[in-house]
């Protein structure tokens, strides 16, 4: 499952990260509503944490605006007041549930669960092109000869190809969403990952390959 965390809090947002990838969620991390924005129209996520106070464009603001994108993910509102009319704002606006901090982190995951779950019922979990799929509920790869559990970041890449087949998808995308807009992780790291995945591809005997574009980036793409 893949969650996006849209809090300006770094430190609250980094520890609820550590959390949910504990708890085998593939998280991504936006500090305001532009980035937020940027993320939500550009990713594929099974729901969405979202602060209410927020630089640049508050958490309403980013509801109302992917609400009327025809962006219907799920959304748990964050908000470090308890009156009732930002509740009933964020409900109102297309939220699907909200948690006032200081909030326990069990009952938060609970209802990440939740809602999740019920957006699973309409959505296909399962990823495929040619003889193989991926599990996003578990991180299994499947092809032929098996299954191979792959990687928090391992997932991630392969989702975001599974994605965006027989396209080439540039390193640099990969670090922003993967790793976020200000890591200082190289981009050396990502060719690692992927050997890794070409590894277990071909261990399953799958018949899809990432190709590396020279200059450009990577392509998932049938074998010939």
């Amino acid at each position: 499952m893949r969650i996006l965390i849209a809090e300006d809090e770094r430190e609250l947002s980094n520890a609820l990260k550590a959390i949910l990838n504990n708890s085998n969620f593939s998280v991504d991390q936006a500090f305001n509503g532009e980035e937020a924005i940027d993320y939500i129209e550009l990713g594929e996520y099974d729901g969405i944490i979202l602060d209410i106070m927020m630089p640049k464009i508050d958490g309403i603001e980013v509801l109302k605006i992917i609400r009327n994108k025809g962006i219907n993910t799920p959304v748990i509102m964050l908000t470090a007041k308890s009156e009732v009319e930002d509740k009933v704002r964020g409900l109102d606006c297309g939220a699907d549930d909200y948690l006032t901090k200081p909030f326990d982190i069990k009952e938060l995951i609970a209802r990440i669960r939740a809602i999740t779950r019920r957006n699973s019922e309409n959505k296909d979990n399962i990823l495929r092109f040619g003889n193989t799929e991926l599990d996003r509920s578990s991180f299994e790869l499947r092809a032929k000869s098996g299954t191979e559990v792959l990687s928090n970041k391992e997932f991630q890449i392969m989702e975001i190809l599974l994605f965006n087949p027989n396209n080439i998808v540039s390193a640099e995308r990969l670090l922003e969403k993967i790793w976020g807009y200000d890591t200082d992780t190289e981009i050396n790291a990502i060719w690692v990952y992927i050997s890794n995945i070409r590894k277990k591809l071909k261990k399953l005997d799958s018949n899809i390959v990432i190709r590396g574009i020279r200059n450009n980036g990577y392509k998932l793409e049938i074998k010939e």
